[in-house]
């Protein structure tokens, strides 16, 4: 998910995550709003008419709209998920992504090749960030776990004192994108938040980022996944700061992890460092750092395009999943040293059974498709606790499926 301002404010991915498993969407007229909303709606038509809103739009969408007040549980009551990163990484790098991320390229392969030209952006990247941020691009996931986002940044912008600058702009942005037909208030669904589509855009990034890669005359992360997918990589480029033709990094081997600071991987070379894979580095001459995410696991040095992934989320745990699964889906295998203490990740067909399983003993996840979201981890952890296994952290591995094996 793109958040402009994401590096000010380091919870802002977590808020978004719990978008998945929110309410149902709220009608644009439902209940009487809120006391005060109707005073602070009234002064805010004219801050967004001073900014160019029509009065046709203004009218169209905010007329009759009703804060979806909902937004602020999700605000306060966070599901809490206490992962080691070696579990961040089996739950996103899953077989379920991994196989579906092949099946993507494979219906795409036209498009990839065509951004690859344009931006040198690598497919496997652009992938990974696709099947994270949207299952790519799964219907089933607006449906299910989307919402109108005019309530919602309403009610950010009305009552959230901290930010509500923030949101107002954030709103005025959504109004923009309606006045100037690239979508309408019923198609704009996303998280409470208002991150929408392929890629999860805001609605700012839509508008200043955003290309009309399939030239149908408007710019949507919506529907063909080609204006997402596409401005996705040239953010990458302007404001990750990609670099062309290289990768990302590579789990290595050596002495390298008590050096800090940035060297060519030609100075990594001579200091004892090797890929694991025993193959060398690409260009000797490009710059990389040592990382060391967990002491006894595995080890990486980092290029530039690393950072370019982080800059679309500040998590480091985030980046090294996406460069992870894009490497995955283009036909690397796991860490070569594992994380201490890990298992290895569950399959797709065990995934679904532990779900099925799950069900069958009066847990809900949600369905058993092998996706594991809040739903899935929810009920894991109340299983867990159940069934006495701590820490009951929600991680449904190899541990979990045991037992659940041993009750059916």
């Amino acid at each position: 998910m793109i958040w402009l301002e994401s590096r000010s404010h380091p919870t802002r991915r977590r808020l978004l995550q719990s978008a998945l498993g929110a309410a149902a969407l709220l009608p644009f007229a439902a209940h009487a709003a809120p006391a005060g909303f109707d005073d602070w709606r009234e002064r805010f038509r004219a801050r967004a008419l001073a900014k160019g809103i029509t009065p046709q739009t203004w009218d169209r969408v905010m007329s009759r709209l009703e804060p979806d007040m909902s937004v602020f549980k999700n605000f306060q009551k966070q599901p809490e998920f206490n992962e080691q990163l070696w579990q961040y990484i089996n739950r996103r790098v899953s077989d379920w992504r991994i196989t579906n991320g092949r099946e993507a390229l494979n219906k795409n392969q036209a498009l990839f090749g065509r951004i690859e030209r344009d931006y040198g952006v690598e497919r496997g990247t652009l992938l990974a960030l696709w099947g994270v941020e949207s299952a790519y691009g799964d219907p089933l996931v607006q449906q299910n776990h989307m919402r109108l986002v005019f309530p919602s940044l309403a009610a950010l912008a009305w009552n959230e004192p901290r930010r509500r600058a923030y949101w107002e702009t954030e709103l005025i942005n959504a109004l923009k994108i309606v006045d100037k037909g690239w979508s309408t208030p019923e198609e704009m669904r996303g998280s409470w938040a208002g991150a929408m589509g392929h890629t999860q855009w805001m609605p700012e990034v839509w508008l200043n980022v955003g290309i009309d890669y399939d030239r149908d005359g408007r710019v949507s992360p919506f529907g063909r996944p080609d204006d997402a997918l596409g401005s996705t990589a040239k953010y990458l480029v302007n404001r990750g700061k990609y670099h062309r033709g290289e990768h990302w990094g590579y789990e290595v081997r050596g002495p390298g992890g008590a050096i800090s600071g940035s060297r060519s991987y030609l100075a990594w070379s001579r200091s004892g460092v090797t890929r694991v894979d025993g193959e060398p580095f690409p260009d000797p001459q490009a710059s990389a750092t040592m990382w060391v995410p967990v002491q006894g696991g595995p080890q990486f040095l980092l290029g530039p395009n690393f950072y370019a992934v982080r800059s679309y989320n500040p998590s480091m745990n985030y980046a090294l999943a996406i460069c992870h699964l894009g490497d995955r889906i283009l036909g690397a295998g796991p860490f070569a040293q594992p994380f201490p203490g890990s298992e290895r990740a569950l399959t797709l067909a065990e995934i679904q059974e532990m779900q099925t399983r799950l069900t069958r003993a009066g847990f809900d996840t949600g369905g058993t498709d092998g996706r594991v979201g809040n739903d899935t981890m929810k009920a894991v952890r109340d299983f867990q606790s159940r069934a006495g296994l701590l820490p009951a952290d929600g991680y449904g591995g190899l541990k979990v499926l045991a037992r659940l094996r041993q009750g059916n």
